[in-house]
């Protein structure tokens, strides 16, 4: 996202983290050491759940709303918002398409999106932490806690090394303790590029997963808000910049197709298990704030 004076930041914004706040339905945290698992157990178990589910969501239609605000803080009201509806859909052929549904006009002046903002929408919220994934990690186990009427592992993760021109997920993981999935996360996208005139911020988020069809949780809503700081530079004072984002994805379907799928350039089998999608089941969920 790039202010109107030349700073560039992603669209990702500050929300406090879940340990710094009070938050209804989260139990104390119990650091004693697993018994049944070790951690690194626990760790590769939820990786490879992970990894299923990366490939199963690949069949799934969805929408994605996507609502961006800028607040004037002498009245707190909005003052610029950046709003889009996106269906991810299938063709009749098996091809994975995104089309545009609502866009209305966008009226962000003090920011505006780049490219980089809209990566950060499609695959950096919806957090995946696969086997593949994990080489690239340190992965801390932090003990148990419970999340509403789920029982969970909790987790720090943080890249090993930054390679350039990629980024990675910092923060806490909370995987549900039978499904071995993951079901939230707070934290941050890193690294931060602070080169003067070319800044890209990436200030906390926090990512809830609901339980839709009874067999993987799939990120459901994204909230995140907080004050942009831009420094000073080529004469511009510096300025702060209150914002507030939420991301839904919503109506998830398992897509059903005797054609071939063609994902990424390759051919993909048309289920990713063989099996048909099971039952509808009353979803589990962890709740977000109101």
């Amino acid at each position: 996202m790039k202010p109107s004076s030349k700073y560039c930041l992603t669209l990702l914004l500050a929300l406090a983290p879940l340990s710094l706040r009070a938050q209804d339905g989260f139990g104390p945290l119990d650091t004693t050491p697993p018994k049944d698992l070790t951690s690194q157990q626990i760790v590769d178990k939820f990786a490879a759940r992970e990894s299923d589910f990366a490939k199963a969501r690949e069949y799934y239609t969805f929408r994605q709303v996507v609502k961006v605000d800028t607040i004037n803080d002498d009245n707190n009201k909005v003052d610029g918002e950046y709003q889009q509806v996106t269906d991810i859909t299938f063709t009749d052929d098996g091809r994975r398409e995104e089309h545009v549904v609502f866009a209305p006009q966008n009226t962000l002046e003090r920011v505006m999106m780049s490219p980089a903002d809209l990566q950060d929408i499609e695959h950096r919220l919806p957090f995946i932490l696969t086997t593949q994934d994990l080489p690239q990690y340190n992965i801390t186990y932090l003990g148990r806690q419970h999340v509403d009427e789920l029982n969970t592992y909790v987790f720090f993760a943080e890249p090993k090394v930054i390679v350039k021109n990629h980024r990675y997920f910092k923060g806490k993981v909370w995987v549900d303790a039978e499904d071995l999935q993951i079901v939230l996360v707070n934290g941050k996208n890193v690294p931060d590029d602070v080169r003067p005139g070319h800044e890209d911020l990436s200030p906390p988020f926090t990512t809830y997963y609901e339980q839709v069809d009874g067999k993987y949780w799939f990120p459901t809503y994204t909230k995140a808000e907080g004050n942009l700081h831009f420094a000073a530079q080529n004469g511009a004072l510096s300025q702060d910049v209150h914002m507030r984002s939420t991301v839904r994805y919503t109506d998830y379907k398992r897509f059903h197709s005797t054609a071939t799928i063609i994902f990424n350039g390759e051919a993909q089998p048309n289920a990713p298990d063989g099996k048909p999608a099971p039952p509808a089941t009353p979803p589990a969920t962890t709740t977000p704030p109101k």
